[in-house]
């Protein structure tokens, strides 16, 4: 039976090709723990605001149904999908429910600053998680998000020993967190936790950034494959 859950609803994309594996249906939900300076979607950092819609489960569904012909998937991002983690839940095990989702897979897109007993609720009816690492340094985190990143390395552990964990991504800034030292350092401690673990790296645009990120450095071609280098 369904709890009622509802959500403050940032937006919705039917159909992605970046959100996860395959052709996806992509839910974005508003509020984020974060507070990142090179966040390109700002509006989505605060639980309430106009802009956002109030959703139920029912009514998510009807829209996943809308496009099913076209997605092999769901992803729930934000954001931060873990701040409205109830509403998160309720959905996921209606999709897992219900036969008629039987072929969706159900993804997180998250920042992995949730603590372990949400990731225990959710990990029955999730399929994989995407997690950003925004620097394993946790000075350089504290100046990227304005938080510790302490509770997203326990999250990383956690979600790849039940085999949750799909990929890390990396959003590397010039002069902020990509310097040699620091990257190497993530690689190994990344490859330490599991030699095979997924990581996926993402440049920084500036386009549609915060204003305190508008003039730091795009990533270059010389940039990628220095970090090519040292991930692969």
């Amino acid at each position: 039976m369904l709890k009622a859950h509802q959500a403050q609803v940032a937006s919705i994309i039917p159909f992605s090709w970046v959100d996860g594996p395959g052709n996806r249906f992509v839910l974005f939900l508003q509020g984020c723990n974060f507070n990142c300076l090179a966040c390109h979607n700002p509006q989505t950092i605060p639980l309430h605001t106009p802009r956002a819609r109030v959703m139920g489960v029912p009514e998510v569904l009807d829209d996943i149904r809308a496009a099913m012909p076209y997605i092999s998937g769901i992803t729930v991002s934000g954001g931060e999908a873990t701040v409205q983690h109830e509403f998160l839940l309720e959905l996921f095990e209606e999709i897992k429910r219900l036969p008629e989702f039987a072929h969706l897979t159900t993804f997180i897109d998250s920042n992995g600053n949730a603590p372990e007993y949400i990731w225990e609720s959710l990990a029955p009816f999730t399929d994989g998680v995407m997690l950003d690492l925004k620097a394993l340094d946790d000075a350089s985190h504290i100046a990227l998000t304005g938080s510790s990143n302490e509770v997203v390395l326990e999250s990383i552990k956690f979600l790849d020993s039940i085999n949750k964990l799909f990929e890390v991504r990396l959003l590397l800034v010039p002069g902020q967190n990509d310097s040699d030292e620091e990257l190497i350092k993530t690689a190994v401690w990344l490859k330490g936790i599991n030699p095979d673990m997924k990581i996926k790296i993402n440049a920084f645009k500036s386009h549609g950034v915060r204003a305190a990120a508008r003039d730091w450095p795009e990533v270059g071609e010389s940039d990628l494959i220095r970090y090519r280098s040292i991930f692969d």
